[in-house]
């Protein structure tokens, strides 16, 4: 890849979005984010953002389109593609290599939007497989911890059943099976098989097992060149940033940049060097992550304090906000339904403690939605999808008792679409405090939660006098967050832990993200020790 080549990234929520910048970003390639809105809202001043403001920098977009409708959520991947080259004559227009990153789950609009990015004639690669997190590829079969996706409880927040194929998640796109033997093969092997895929007009679905087994795909797909599109999780963009490095310290390309605050100038609180991404997914120890984290923090940012926002369906969330509270966090748990009533606001006291964690699940009516300090209710509720469910089926058209499971897709049978049409407006009224929706009696508005807990957050931060540092766990959960603070734009700083990235907004102020499903019991904890290195201190004993 030449040093001036541009990359653009394109992603469908804000920690998978932060997880690709992560893993493209280090001394020889930088990399942003930016957060683009709804299709149709871009303009003259998104285009213009999207010009790459370094040689090989990478842009990497949140589309934030996993739960909107299938066709605005292809409509955003067109926009973005289009103005990232409005000028199709341009000598660049063809030298954008192009990287979609989806969820290694295949929750989202997979279908459409890779619908999208294979028009023109593109060929399209496309590898799921995340190793680093035991999620895996085998005969098209997407598998966690050896168990099948299908076979999982990995969908159990979703509305809809997991998809029993890689290309049944596609909804009847023509495909072609790349094997693990192909894959594992030569480059000359393995590039005509996604040559003669590409051809046929297919998708290549690759199976990958291991690291190395995503490196042979993306060193096979860019030597056909940027017309040949990757798509993948994170477990794919670090193959693609390992092949990037490789490729720019052979050729010697210069150092990327330092982080810079407003108008290129240097951050107040930025970190004076970024560490390389790989550093911390390299360090296998948590303590090496830490400290790699550590070394990026501002002692400008010592004295900041740290709101920590767990809106995650994810079980395990319980144990990290109980960890992070017995270290002496202050804990307050947000009461679903006035979040979902319309009415009287809900309200943070004063973030006057160092470290303040938010999550949802507090009874309704509760005098106190903080516990003692040190206690952690354990009636967490978990957050809901917040894809709406299908309709309900009337009484006149109810199937049998007992219907039969929909047979597995065949290489013959186009498989029936993963999902039907998605309305997402919203239906629950303020005439109904439970949260309860028209369409679907005793069901929990999942973008309802998100937004009501964006507003709280969003004025307990614009309530204190002074800089905030945010921890958001779930990418909804982020993303809604930073919308309703305004935030545009991000660039990484490293990352704590695997999938945790830390970033830093325009004024330097710091944000790590990280998706509901990914960390370990001390995760949150984690986080937080890396953005306050000395956080023992505020530790209370009995």
């Amino acid at each position: 890849m030449a040093a001036s080549r541009r990359l653009l990234a394109i992603a469908d929520d804000l920690s998978g979005a932060a997880e690709v910048a992560a893993a493209l970003h280090s001394r020889t390639t930088r990399s942003r984010v930016l957060l683009i809105g709804r299709p149709g809202a871009v303009n003259g001043g998104v285009a213009r953002a999207l010009r790459p403001r370094h040689p090989g920098e990478a842009t990497v977009l949140d589309l934030d389109s996993r739960y909107r409708p299938a066709t605005e959520a292809a409509e955003a991947v067109r926009e973005a593609l289009w103005l990232s080259s409005p000028d199709e004559n341009a000598p660049d227009a063809l030298d954008t290599l192009v990287l979609k990153k989806i969820d290694s789950l295949l929750r989202g609009n997979v279908a459409a939007e890779i619908a999208a990015l294979a028009e023109g004639g593109a060929g399209v690669v496309l590898a799921p497989a995340l190793p680093i997190a035991g999620r895996v590829v085998r005969s098209g079969v997407v598998h966690l911890g050896g168990v099948a996706l299908h076979e999982s409880d990995a969908w159990r927040a979703e509305t809809l059943p997991p998809p029993a194929s890689v290309a049944y998640a596609l909804g009847g796109l023509p495909t072609a099976l790349v094997p693990l033997t192909t894959v594992r093969a030569s480059r000359r092997t393995l590039l005509t098989a996604l040559r003669t895929a590409a051809a046929a007009g297919r998708v290549a679905i690759c199976d990958a097992d291991t690291d190395a087994d995503l490196d042979a795909v993306v060193e096979a797909a860019l030597a056909e060149g940027p017309r040949m599109r990757l798509v993948g999780s994170g477990g794919l963009a670090l193959a693609l940033g390992r092949h990037l490095r490789t490729t720019l310290n052979a050729i010697g390309a210069g150092a990327a940049p330092a982080a810079t605050g407003k108008r290129g100038a240097p951050a107040a609180d930025a970190a004076p060097a970024a560490p390389p991404a790989e550093m911390a997914v390299a360090a296998p120890p948590a303590e090496m992550a830490v400290g790699a984290a550590r070394a990026a923090a501002s002692p400008a940012s010592a004295g900041r304090p740290v709101l920590v926002v767990v809106g995650t369906a994810e079980p395990a969330a319980a144990e990290q906000v109980r960890r992070l509270v017995e270290d002496g966090a202050v804990h307050h748990q947000l009461p679903l339904a006035e979040l979902l009533s319309g009415g009287a606001p809900v309200r943070l006291p004063p973030l006057t403690a160092p470290v303040t964690v938010v999550s949802l699940g507090a009874p309704s009516g509760a005098p106190d939605p903080a516990p003692p300090h040190g206690a952690v209710a354990t009636d967490t509720a978990p957050l809901p999808s917040p894809r709406p469910a299908p309709e309900a089926i009337t009484p006149a058209a109810a199937p049998d008792p007992a219907p039969k499971p929909a047979p597995s897709p065949t290489p013959d049978t186009p498989p029936t679409p993963a999902s039907p049409s998605i309305d997402t407006a919203d239906h629950t009224g303020p005439d109904r405090p439970d949260g309860q929706t028209g369409k679907q009696p005793g069901a929990v508005s999942g973008r309802r939660l998100v937004l009501g807990l964006a507003r709280v957050i969003g004025d307990a931060v614009a309530a204190h006098h002074g800089a905030v540092d945010l921890v958001l766990t779930g990418g909804e959960t982020a993303r809604r967050v930073l919308d309703a603070l305004a935030v545009a734009e991000l660039d990484p700083v490293g990352q704590v832990h695997h999938g945790a990235v830390h970033l830093a907004t325009p004024d330097g102020r710091s944000v790590v993200t990280r998706p509901g499903s990914f960390g370990d019991p001390d995760s949150l904890r984690q986080i937080v020790q890396a953005l306050r290195p000395h956080s023992t201190e505020w530790k209370v004993t009995p």
